[in-house]
């Protein structure tokens, strides 16, 4: 074996190491990051003011094991729609009760080591049941020094006169809501807005002939609620 051949077969071992030594090093942190009340859930817990005692969130082989994983299970809610963003998914899921009209929005991240759980909300109304022509929303704000698809509102349609949501704020323009069936005579609409987007923000509902017939403006970014065809009105703060 020449020197020439020796120097060479050493180079070779020296970026092999380097490389397996790179890629242990790589998965290790993602490991500390990623891992049950790793870096990651520490600094959700700090955006949601749980600093004494830190969130250790399981990790899940799909998004729908992420967030029963989470959540416990108990209330065996079903998904109505799985919905694509930038690092994870949203899953919109509801429960059969019938005295009341609820959805839950969940979002989960996609990790090295699986999905992961992040945010989430919903709503239950006793009330929604008894309003077919009622328009119900909810908003899921932004997460400080969390990175999220929010804010972002949603609900329920009722009415099928109702073809069209949008949201309008001051500043940053007109938002189309997209709307999934999700039922007989029932849908689940969604908007996602710019964290730029200051509230107030108005929803309006349109019908075929583009003519609106219900809107509903809101200043809370912790909102949710009810407005019928025709309503026009400030929520409470």
């Amino acid at each position: 074996m020449t020197q020439q051949t020796k120097r060479s077969r050493m180079m070779i071992f020296t970026i092999l190491a380097v490389i397996l030594l790179s890629a242990a090093i790589f998965y290790a942190a993602i490991f500390v990051i990623e891992r049950p009340g790793g870096i990651a859930d520490r600094l959700l817990s700090e955006a949601v003011g749980m600093n004494d005692d830190f969130l250790k969130i399981p990790i899940g082989k799909t998004p729908e094991e992420a967030v029963e994983q989470f959540r416990g299970g108990s209330s065996s809610p079903y998904v109505i729609h799985q919905e694509p963003v930038d690092e994870g998914m949203l899953l919109f899921k509801t429960s059969t009760r019938q005295d009341s009209e609820n959805l839950q929005v969940e979002y989960v991240r996609k990790t090295r080591l699986g999905w992961k759980w992040v945010w989430g909300g919903g709503f239950s109304n006793s009330e929604a049941s008894d309003k077919p022509s009622a328009v119900h929303y909810m908003i899921l704000p932004e997460l400080k020094g969390v990175s999220t698809p929010f804010p972002m509102l949603f609900g329920y349609l009722f009415d099928p006169s109702v073809v069209r949501i949008t949201v309008e704020t001051i500043k940053d323009g007109r938002y189309e809501a997209k709307q999934i069936e999700a039922g007989p005579d029932e849908r689940i609409w969604f908007v996602f807005l710019p964290s730029s987007a200051d509230m107030p923000y108005e929803i309006k509902g349109y019908d075929e002939s583009g003519e609106q017939i219900a809107s509903k403006i809101v200043d809370d970014p912790n909102d949710s609620g009810i407005f019928n065809l025709g309503t026009t009105a400030l929520s409470a703060p």
